[in-house]
């Protein structure tokens, strides 16, 4: 190779280095380029797909709005009305979420009906009801002590956060025209289970 030959070979050379240096350049840009884009770009694709801040996919609390609700005595030929089945069911188009238990006021009572604890079968998890379907929550009148009438049933919802209400309060049908009550009424957690919620309150 005579000299003129080898500087042409040089200049190829030095030129394909410049232009490997380039392609390398450019691909790691293209590399680094989607990698940045696709932490926010994807954040984004996610955002969209759940329907925006999230907030949508959200179940609400079930109000007065979207319930009907009635009352029967249990066993249904029972004389006393001790025991009593309380039950509601989703009037409205949409799911809605029953939180924790009924805040059932018997007449002019000082209090609402105390929860009997162990009748919560799925601590911290909300009862989801579907349009058309029912649950459930038993209630417990009297025990051995002073009686006093009560000839109206008072029902309050609870919402997402402990002590929040959610609607206002529903007057429920009476069963029969006067409950005797006293200190020792109870209620049970909702549940999409009448049996399991009875369980609690018929042997007291």
């Amino acid at each position: 190779m005579n000299m003129k030959s080898l500087a042409v070979h040089h200049v190829a050379v030095a030129a394909g280095l410049v232009l490997a240096v380039g392609c390398g350049v450019s691909g790691q840009a293209s590399t680094t380029g989607p990698q940045t884009i696709s932490g926010k770009a994807a954040d984004a694709a996610v955002t969209h797909r759940s329907g925006g801040s999230g907030a949508k996919g959200t179940i609400a609390a079930c109000s007065q709005k979207d319930l009907g609700v009635s009352a029967v005595t249990e066993p249904a030929d029972s004389k006393d009305a001790r025991h009593l089945l309380l039950t509601v069911q989703n009037a409205g188009d949409r799911k809605c979420n029953l939180y924790r238990y009924p805040l059932v006021r018997l007449g002019n009572g000082r209090t609402t009906a105390p929860v009997i604890k162990e009748s919560d079968a799925t601590p911290g998890v909300p009862v989801t009801l579907a349009p058309g379907k029912e649950a459930y929550a038993a209630l417990l009148v009297n025990g051995p002590m002073d009686e006093y009438e009560a000839k109206s049933i008072t029902l309050s919802l609870q919402g997402r956060e402990t002590g929040s209400p959610a609607g206002k309060p529903i007057d429920v049908p009476m069963p029969v025209d006067t409950l005797y009550a006293n200190d020792f009424q109870r209620v049970t957690y909702w549940t999409t289970a009448p049996g399991f919620a009875l369980d609690f309150i018929m042997s007291k």
